[in-house]
């Protein structure tokens, strides 16, 4: 028979269980949570994505926090408050929660979650996220004003950037979009940043694709569709207007043997075609990646030069040219020679530079 005492303690460590097994949770459509990229959401309770650098923001009262994804969904780097950002993974197959924060205080918290991989391969999807005990969202951070869209291949990817052997192949254990060019330039001018990126692919010919280009599965082939290599759904461009659109393709086009400089020249001024009628108000720059040297170079940088000036000519004013400086070991290689992250680090304070003074982005 129990006795007061004995029922006391028992009383404690019900509460006490039951308190550690409460949690709060927040389903992807909740109206609290802001979303970057595109993003397929026609099940409220799991959201579908491609491509890297889609971004989930929230802000929350509570001690701990859970993400919540399909499992093997492969990537994120996490950032809570102010605090370093981390990567985390998915790839386990009942891999479906991740611990990202613990031991907080109670009080006001924040989170940025943002996919660092390309989603072509773990098809990921996000699943909401587990609040511990009673915590609640509350109203998130505003998303900056200032949005940029980033169009483009394994340099925009972030492809081999935690490598340091330029020997290595492709992992996606060594990609990470986050410490990319593209993403720096949007931090360091508090942008929004919304990517359309795929390694291998190009304007009109995909790594060592056919001298006729390869019409299915080019960036223009792509460019149209929410997920990437899946037509099920069209992009709403009215989602997301960019003041400012960033190309940087062609690198694949040229890199192999076999490309046709008149149908490069024709699938820019086509794509800058697609591109301007879906955003009509915005500006739009053609980058010259970094990994192109010599007379590859010469033939993109005059190719690029002569769309863009036949464009001005035509009457639209807004379409410009930005170069990287090629890369030359100096600040070391990613895996099969893409640019390191200090590379990174170079390209993104240049385009930097060049998108504030053309933006007045000061």
């Amino acid at each position: 028979m129990l006795n007061n005492k004995n029922i006391a303690a028992a009383i404690i460590v019900a509460s006490l269980a039951a308190s550690a097994a409460a949690q709060t949770v927040v389903e992807p459509s909740d109206p609290a949570l802001n979303y970057v990229g595109r993003i397929v959401k026609t099940n409220p309770e799991s959201y579908k994505f491609s491509y890297p650098g889609t971004l989930v923001e929230a802000a929350f009262d509570a001690t701990g926090l859970k993400l919540h994804c399909k499992p093997g969904s492969g990537y994120f780097m996490v950032q809570v408050d102010e605090g370093e950002p981390f990567k985390v993974a998915f790839r386990g197959e009942k891999d479906s929660l991740v611990q990202v924060a613990t031991a907080l205080p109670r009080g006001r918290h924040t989170l940025r979650a943002m996919y660092c991989v390309e989603g072509y391969e773990y098809l990921p999807e996000f699943r909401g996220l587990i609040l511990d005990g009673d915590g609640r969202l509350l109203t998130p951070p505003a998303l900056p004003s200032r949005k940029i869209e980033f169009i483009g291949n394994s340099i925009t990817c972030g492809y081999g950037s935690e490598s340091t052997d330029p020997h290595e192949h492709f992992s996606f254990e060594t990609e990470n979009h986050y410490i990319g060019y593209a993403q720096i330039c949007a931090r360091a001018l508090n942008a929004q940043a919304q990517i359309v990126a795929r390694s291998g692919i190009g304007i009109y010919r995909n790594y060592a694709g056919p001298k006729t280009g390869n019409p299915k599965d080019n960036m223009p082939a792509q460019y149209p569709y929410t997920l990437y290599n899946d037509q099920s759904e069209k992009w709403d461009f009215a989602q997301y207007r960019p003041d400012v659109v960033c190309i940087n393709l062609g690198t694949n086009d040229l890199s192999s043997k076999g490309y046709d400089v008149k149908l490069l020249r024709e699938g820019y001024k086509n794509f800058l075609a697609t591109v301007r009628r879906n955003n009509p108000d915005a500006k739009i720059v053609f980058l010259c990646g970094s990994m192109l040297t010599d007379d590859i170079l010469e033939i993109a940088r005059k190719t690029l030069d002569d769309v863009v000036a036949e464009a001005n000519k035509a009457g639209d004013k807004e379409v410009y040219r930005f170069d990287f400086t090629p890369q030359n070991g100096d600040l070391m290689y990613g895996a099969d020679f893409h640019p390191s992250r200090w590379q990174h680090e170079k390209m993104g304070a240049e385009l930097t530079a060049f998108l504030r003074s053309l933006m007045g982005w000061f």
